[in-house]
Formats: structure tokens, sequence, C-alpha cells
């Protein structure tokens, strides 16, 4: 039986993503054009992940000529909040108290890293 699609991101996908976010929009040679400035890659691999995208909802098109054209369905801040609940409910039982005692202790934060965070539980205080 065929896993079902994760409706998480890859590390391919996130880059394919992460591209079309800064461009707006972008055909199959386009994305690949600018993917392989880093690394190389085929043209088949990039349509084939922009389509598994599209099929995930993260993507939509429309066709130019012969080319598709895709365009984000999903802001990247979006994006962003689906895979932290994933990580949060997977890894911290639910908790951000757990997850943000985590990232105090097990990674360095610099001080001005430290005084925005003050700031932002500041202003969490003043909403509740």
């Amino acid at each position: 039986m065929a896993r079902p699609r994760s409706r998480m991101l890859t590390e391919v996908e996130q880059q394919l993503m992460e591209i079309i976010w800064s461009r707006g929009r972008a055909t199959v040679a386009e994305v690949a054009d600018t993917l392989a400035q880093t690394k190389p890659v085929a043209f088949n691999t990039v349509q084939t992940t922009l389509r598994i995208l599209e099929d995930k909802g993260f993507l939509k098109h429309t066709t130019l000529g012969r080319a598709f054209v895709y365009e984000a369905a999903v802001k990247r801040d979006q994006a962003s909040t689906t895979a932290l609940r994933h990580v949060l409910g997977r890894y911290f039982n639910d908790s951000p108290e757990l997850l943000a005692q985590t990232l105090l202790k097990s990674r360095g934060l610099s001080k001005g890293e430290l005084t925005r965070i003050e700031a932002l539980v500041a202003e969490a205080r003043k909403r509740t």
C-alpha cells in the first residue's frame, strides 16, 4: 500500500518553495535554472517536485503557452506555522513551554536574541 503524502515539506521541496516565494511566480525552467546555480539538478526532477507541491496544496499554476507558471498557494508564514505545529505536537507534547525551554537550553543565544525574545514575552503578557 502506498504511503500517504506528507503535508510537511521535504528539504528539496522547501528549496523549491523558497525560490517561488522569493520570485512570486516561476516556470519549471526558471526554478531549475535558479536551483542549478548552487547544485546540479535535472529539469524532470524539478517538474515532478513542483507537481508534488501542487498536489500537496503548496502551489498552484497557470498556463502560459506550453509552460506552467507556478505560484505559491500558501504563504511562507503559513507553511512555517504548520511546520511548527507539527514539530510541537510530535516532539514537545504540544507544549510551547517545553519547546522554549529546549531552545533556550540547547542553543547559545546572543544577548540581542535574548533581548528580542524578552520583548516578545512582555508583549504576549500584555495581551493575556
